[in-house]
């Protein structure tokens, strides 16, 4: 197994940021899973986090903010034999990309979504992002962000993910096997990771983070859907889970169309010639 996957771009983060880490627990990951980096592809969007597909030595398309998953989508469809990780941040994908989550999620699309969660926009100079604390105040708002923040956790699990795990990177050995188990599952799999930016945000701290976060316990009943969402309404100020909160085994999408049955679209030889679609337009005047 050849795992040589750095890159020769040198990252443009920061010191002590915690997609150092994330990056090294992917790398992690991915050898310990012996992915090839022929075999596995990045989709990503734009803003720090999504940078880190340009720290590896894989194939990558970026595209715009928040529509990493799209990207995904694409992806998947067109080689489904792939391995599809989709990287951003929270900004990219809670805000911007929402929409495409709940859809996304509720498709059960076998993609990994790898969400570094730090509660700002960090390649925009610290506005505050979906996830903030209501009290949260930035340069762009002095007196607080006013709305109550989103937990990407209950979200995804009312949207239908079959995978969802919170991490901090301030613990590699359990990220790294939060993204291995969430390569391996078969379907949507979203990973909140708590990636603190030391630049932006002076509140959520890596000592701030270390003081509220609890491993979840292993009675913990992951393929009891009630009891995951009870586990993602914690209040971040007193405690915040890490781990698995649900993971359950269901179709995913695109392994009942016809189109997605033997080899990958991309790889297919039979020649596509326009003429073979002119009927399907005709259908349409």
């Amino acid at each position: 197994m050849n795992c040589k996957l750095d890159s020769s771009f040198a990252s443009q983060w920061c010191p002590g940021c915690g997609n150092f880490d994330t990056l090294e627990c992917l790398k992690k990951a991915l050898c310990n899973l012996q992915i090839e980096a022929r075999d596995f592809v990045i989709a990503a969007g734009i803003g720090q986090a999504a940078k880190l597909g340009f720290s590896l030595q894989c194939n990558l398309l970026a595209g715009l903010h928040g529509r990493a998953l799209p990207l995904a989508l694409g992806l998947k469809m067109a080689n489904h034999k792939l391995k599809v990780l989709a990287v951003s941040g929270d900004g990219c994908f809670y805000a911007e990309g929402g929409n495409h989550l709940l859809h996304n999620a509720r498709r059960n699309l076998d993609v990994t979504m790898l969400a570094s969660d730090n509660r700002v926009f960090g390649l925009t100079k610290g506005q505050a992002s979906p996830t903030a604390a209501a009290d949260f105040t930035t340069k762009v708002h002095p007196e607080g962000v006013g709305a109550q923040p989103l937990e990407p956790t209950l979200l995804a699990l009312s949207a239908g993910a079959t995978f969802v795990a919170k991490a901090f990177t301030g613990n590699p050995d359990e990220l790294t096997a939060l993204i291995e188990a969430g390569i391996k599952h078969q379907g949507f799999s979203l990973i909140d990771i708590l990636s603190p930016c030391i630049s932006f945000n002076k509140v959520n701290t890596f000592a701030w983070f270390k003081k509220r976060l609890q491993t979840i316990d292993d009675k913990h009943d992951r393929s009891n859907l009630s009891a995951a969402i009870e586990l993602a309404q914690f209040n971040p100020e007193e405690k915040i889970p890490t781990g698995i909160y649900y993971q359950v085994d269901k179709p995913a999408y695109g392994t009942f169309k016809k189109a997605q049955k033997g080899d990958p679209i991309a790889l297919r030889t039979q020649s596509y010639k326009p003429d073979r679609v002119k009927p399907l337009f005709a259908n349409y005047r």
